[in-house]
């Protein structure tokens, strides 16, 4: 279907969106298929993987899903959509691939493994004219929700710093092109959970003036960084500390935000990954919302009272990408954004060279 038809066609006469998920690993399997097959504007027509463990396991999960070896076979399939899942060094090659072949794209993060190949796709799909998108999925975790409420209402004050942690203990190397990727690869924890965390920080006080880093390998096996800290400058004076790791046994909150009339802290993980990864439908009651009990804290000190926690909202990334494409609005994440965050990346490395 053209995008003027699509634009044309009304919410009850619209055709589901076709979908193809290139890559059937975490990401593919875990962070797009189950979103995309929850989602009546959604088909999940196709899934690109050449392990047959993977293929079986997407077949099983996904009645009447294509598995196809190869991003090729996807030619001819009728696709709306492709989601790219790969290896992070394939990404903006099997992005470009796509996007020449006319599909809209989703590319899981980092965009790319450059900030300038991150803009050279954003450029080639402006001049293709089709949509591009990145997989900024934390900006919907339920406790980055709550922050950003409780900081646009000014509960907290003047915010003059922001803590953000994802520090996974992990004693190895999960199996897999992880292990072995180099930085120059996209390997490495600063890829893996970085543009996460800096693209929060963007998105809550904006461009970054000055970065400081410490980058370190400190498991004998990996081939990359993995453990990482860096703190940001905004152009507005907020100071934001990062922390990324996998070698942390006691970490610290997973959020602070401190402001001049009080902050507010949270523990422990949003649980929508772990719902997904255990099989639980994003239509399911308790989808994204965290338990009584393991809600944050706002306030001063031992005044400090619990803040229900929003819920998660990860369906809603496919429920505007799917708006966006029947021209109803933006995408759900300007991919100019994710050349922003990659810029930090860089600067945090050049940093910590230089140090």
């Amino acid at each position: 279907m053209s995008a003027e038809q699509l634009r044309s066609s009304t919410p009850s006469d619209r055709p589901r969106l076709r979908a193809g998920v290139v890559g059937y690993g975490l990401a593919g399997r875990v962070f797009h298929a189950p979103l995309l097959a929850a989602d009546d504007a959604w088909e999940l027509a196709a899934v690109v993987t050449r392990d047959a463990d993977r293929a079986e396991q997407a077949r099983a999960a996904h009645s009447g899903v294509e598995v196809v070896p190869s991003a090729r076979d996807l030619d001819g399939l009728g696709l709306d959509l492709v989601v790219v899942a790969t290896p992070n060094a394939t990404h903006a090659d099997v992005a470009a691939d796509a996007l020449r072949a006319g599909s809209a794209v989703v590319v899981d993060k980092p965009v790319a493994t450059t900030a300038s190949s991150a803009r050279q796709l954003v450029e080639l799909a402006e001049s293709l004219g089709r949509p591009l998108t990145v997989y900024q999925n934390r900006r919907w975790d339920g406790d980055f929700l709550t922050a950003s409420r409780l900081v646009s209402i000014g509960v907290l004050g003047d915010v003059h710093t922001f803590e953000s942690r994802f520090t996974p203990w992990k004693t190895a190397n999960r199996a897999g092109w992880k292990s072995e990727a180099t930085s120059e690869q996209g390997g490495g924890v600063l890829f893996d959970l970085g543009p996460h965390l800096v693209d929060q920080a963007l998105q809550l006080f904006g461009p970054v003036v000055d970065v400081h880093a410490e980058i370190a390998r400190r498991r004998p096996s990996g081939a990359a960084d993995d453990d990482v800290f860096l703190s940001l400058r905004h152009a507005g004076g907020v100071r934001s500390r990062l922390w990324m790791s996998h070698v942390d046994a006691q970490p610290g909150p997973r959020l602070r935000v401190l402001g001049t009339a009080g902050a507010y802290v949270v523990d422990g993980l949003d649980p929508q990954e772990a719902q997904l990864a255990s099989g639980t439908s994003p239509r399911d009651p308790g989808y994204g919302r965290v338990p009584d009990g393991r809600h944050g804290l706002v306030g001063v000190g031992a005044d400090a009272r619990p803040e229900p926690t929003d819920p998660g909202r990860y369906p809603l990334f496919y429920e505007q990408l799917a708006r966006a494409l029947h021209g109803d609005g933006p995408l759900p994440v300007d991919p100019r954004d994710a050349v922003a965050a990659l810029e930090v990346i860089e600067a945090a490395r050049e940093a910590a060279r230089a140090s």
